[in-house]
């Protein structure tokens, strides 16, 4: 006796996950850059709140607001590129959960990726203090020196054309191989990945981030411009050629400003 086929119209459950993981990542995301742009949009007040700690030590209130604003910013630019990682994470998972075998929240991973860049942010919210004590940095949260900015720009230029760069990248590009490859069992495995994934993504992308002092921390249009760039260097398929012609611009770019700080 032959069995039916399963009918058409049921529902994929692997597909019911993969749009749960979806409208989860793009609800954080929405969140993110919907503060990201608030902030943005008042940087009247962010301004002023500059100026009254600068030249002293930030108290433990300010450093915390400042640490904030970078991770929030950190979450908005940087969850959009790591979808297609996340997204390989739940499809695995939940082929494991139809086997019997043991399942973890995709939630595990995601919170891994996202302290290796709060971690990150901690960093950046320092270097931004030093940076107003020592008078580097305006109001506006962008540095104020050019031969700074040219060199800073050459630096992160010369970094997309290193071999450490093009491996990290690599990785970022191949979510279903560091899966299969690297996968760990239960909830601290999952966590032990999503770390792994982001350190990763960190030595892809923190000399890119560290770009936003010299288009201004705050400065939404350039917030956009460095996401847009990262997401087209990971998934786009000419990404990796992406990633280099990229890098050719910033060294012209921190060239220009090297030439007209010396005229």
């Amino acid at each position: 006796m032959e069995t039916s086929p399963p009918s058409s119209g049921a529902p994929n459950p692997l597909s019911q996950d993969r749009r749960a993981v979806l409208i989860a990542l793009s609800v954080i995301s929405a969140l993110s850059w919907g503060y990201t742009v608030y902030l943005s949009r008042n940087m009247d007040c962010a301004a002023m709140c500059q100026l009254h700690f600068k030249h002293r030590l930030w108290t433990p209130a300010e450093f915390w607001m400042m640490f904030v604003m970078w991770v929030v910013m950190m979450v908005a630019m940087m969850v959009p590129s790591a979808v297609p990682m996340i997204l390989a994470f739940a499809a695995i998972n939940r082929k494991r959960r139809e086997q019997n075998r043991s399942f973890v929240p995709t939630g595990f991973f995601l919170l891994g990726y996202l302290i290796v860049w709060a971690v990150f942010s901690a960093l950046a919210t320092v270097l931004q203090g030093w940076l107003h004590s020592v008078s580097l940095l305006s109001s506006e949260m962008v540095l104020v020196n050019p031969a700074l900015n040219g060199s800073l720009l050459i630096a992160a230029g010369l970094f997309q054309w290193t071999p450490f760069k093009n491996a990290c990248l690599v990785h970022c590009r191949s979510p279903f191989d560091f899966i299969m490859t690297s996968w760990r069992e239960g909830p601290v495995g999952a966590l032990a990945m999503g770390l792994q994934h982001g350190t990763f993504c960190l030595g892809c992308c923190s000399l890119l981030m560290l770009l936003l002092f010299v288009g201004g921390v705050m400065n939404i249009f350039w917030i956009a411009l460095l996401t847009l760039f990262v997401l087209l260097e990971k998934i786009a398929p000419a990404g990796q050629r992406v990633s280099r012609i990229g890098g050719i611009a910033l060294i012209l770019w921190g060239i220009f400003l090297l030439v007209r700080t010396r005229l």
